[in-house]
């Protein structure tokens, strides 16, 4: 499979000139560059949808992390969403936040989980994946091709920038983990790939500059947390791409312009806890607790 750089805002228009949905696009491309046949590429995406199914199960146990700083909070705000009289969030949104932290909370405990784009944005698409079969019965072949669109976001994003906390920052992970999913959740409801192409973009560009600090080096702090915001932001951004809303910078450009913040980031931002939140008072205290001193 060649990864020379793609353009996402090429297969929009060449969906459009073959008059065809995105998620058809995607399949077929995928399907392609894989050598298999199309109905494979859905199968093989189901699996990883069981997998991305155990892995909310698991997180809903109330299971605690390696490092104990992340653990239960998935329970807890699931457990306020059902007693509340009043939320400020709908119950589509309220389960994708549950289940993007069940999911975070059983990476950090080094329970199964599908890297979707990484590890620590793990919970975002499973979040809103099974929100949507749940609160609007998508069955789970239709959610399987929004996968297949998700991963095809990916693929242009890891192209033109990088997936890797390491490289761009959390704008890399949770920032693409978010415009993947909200591109599927265009294509799910019905919108066609222009708009899939705007949510992308909004997505990015909401979450553009978001560094990569995890205390102790964990993925635990800030990590789980930011896999909830993640997917506050694809909904935010596929609910105003549906709605007409474009994006002022094109798709590609806002993509590029995340490799470039990436490579400006300094080190001490993506994923060596040398900076942000990792070396704060607390942040220092913590990973001593955990670590202890060098000495």
């Amino acid at each position: 499979m060649s990864f020379a750089k793609l353009s996402l805002a090429e297969w929009i228009k060449a969906a459009q000139e073959q008059d065809t949905d995105f998620t058809d696009f995607c399949l077929r491309f995928q399907a392609a560059q894989l050598a298999m046949p199309a109905d494979d590429v859905i199968a093989r995406m189901e699996e990883m949808l069981k997998v991305m199914k155990l892995s909310i199960e698991e997180g809903l146990k109330g299971i605690r992390s390696k490092g104990g700083l992340v653990g239960g909070d998935a329970c807890k705000l699931r457990q306020y969403l059902q007693r509340a009289d009043k939320t400020l969030m709908g119950k589509f949104t309220g389960k994708a936040i549950v289940y993007s932290l069940a999911v975070g909370e059983a990476n950090a405990a080094m329970g199964r989980i599908v890297a979707a784009p990484t590890a620590g944005s793990s919970g975002v698409l499973p979040g809103i994946l099974f929100a949507l079969k749940e609160e609007y019965g998508f069955p789970e072949r239709e959610l399987a091709k929004g996968l297949i669109v998700a991963g095809a976001i990916g693929m242009v994003i890891a192209s033109r920038a990088s997936l890797a906390g390491a490289a761009g920052g959390c704008q890399a992970e949770c920032g693409s983990a978010g415009a993947m999913a909200a591109g599927a959740m265009v294509s799910l409801l019905g919108g066609d790939s222009e708009q899939a192409g705007n949510a992308v973009a909004i997505t990015i560009k909401n979450m553009l500059g978001l560094v990569c600090d995890p205390v102790a080096g964990l993925v635990e702090v800030p990590c789980v947390k930011r896999n909830a915001g993640a997917v506050s932001q694809a909904i935010i951004a596929a609910e105003m791409a549906l709605a007409g809303i474009r994006s002022a910078i094109p798709v590609d450009e806002v993509i590029d312009a995340m490799d470039s913040v990436g490579q400006s980031m300094h080190c001490s931002l993506k994923e060596t806890a040398q900076g942000g939140l990792a070396v704060t008072p607390t942040g220092l205290a913590l990973t001593e607790k955990i670590f202890g001193t060098d000495e």
